[in-house]
């Protein structure tokens, strides 16, 4: 049961950025946000290397062709995100001011749709660390599956408060917003107990499905959070929150795993 417990790590870390909120007095600067987009795309590369492809192609076997499984399942994960933005409206939190013709609650509605299905393959990523933890049939360890979900943990601060904190300035009162934040980081366990649950079955594919969910999270860092964080002034700050966040997610999984 405790093991279980572990897999609200990441959905903690969603609450408590998007906790953030109550301490806002009306906007987040630009300087801060920089960094935490930078932060958070830091750790997702990381997290991708050491956590999900290196893991997918030991898994893979040292045959010639051991890179079909990280480059299929990488490119999978790709195609995955692509399509997703192809059908929910595609969001940027600069450019995302209320308009005439739309509501406040539709904007936030978007906004959250978009956010929780992107959240999904993390979900994945720690559910299938897990179930190859509990299958015992892979060289995943525990403490490596934690790391995981810690450094995830650690992406999903920067991103609760980035999104419940654009919320509090479009008018949305505070509570509404923590609890919107919050939201879009509750499918990550859900998503992780389904996985858990299919083990039998995403055991014999764990190289495909780790490399995909590595190229879903790069998809999300390459489209969403760098472009973010290289827009206008500031870019460098955004630069040096990625490098913080990349190393110290490469910590946290070489220390850990």
């Amino acid at each position: 049961m405790m093991n279980y417990m572990l897999l609200l790590i990441p959905f903690a870390g969603t609450c408590l950025g998007s906790f953030m909120v109550f301490f806002m007095k009306e906007k987040i600067s630009d300087k801060l946000e920089k960094v935490l987009l930078g932060f958070a795309a830091g750790v997702m590369v990381a997290a991708s290397v050491w956590s999900l492809l290196i893991p997918s192609l030991e898994l893979a076997g040292e045959s010639k062709i051991s890179w079909v499984p990280a480059a299929v399942g990488f490119m999978l994960g790709i195609v995955f995100l692509l399509l997703i933005d192809c059908f929910v409206p595609h969001l940027h939190l600069e450019s995302d001011k209320p308009e005439g013709v739309k509501s406040k609650l539709q904007k936030s509605s978007m906004l959250l749709l978009a956010v929780t299905i992107h959240n999904i393959p993390e979900g994945m990523a720690v559910g299938v660390a897990f179930a190859g933890v509990f299958s015992g049939n892979t060289n995943m360890s525990l403490m490596g599956a934690v790391a995981l979900a810690v450094g995830i943990s650690i992406q999903n601060f920067p991103e609760g408060a980035i999104i419940s904190m654009p919320l509090k300035e479009i008018g949305i009162s505070k509570g509404r917003a923590f609890i919107y934040g919050s939201l879009s980081g509750a499918v990550e366990p859900v998503a992780a107990l389904i996985t858990i649950a299919l083990t039998a079955y995403i055991v014999p594919v764990l190289p495909y499905i780790l490399s995909f969910a590595a190229g879903a999270m790069i998809y999300v860092v390459v489209e969403e959070l760098v472009p973010e964080s290289q827009n206008g002034e500031h870019t460098n700050i955004g630069t040096i929150g990625f490098a913080l966040g990349f190393v110290l997610m490469m910590i946290l999984d070489v220390a850990l795993g």
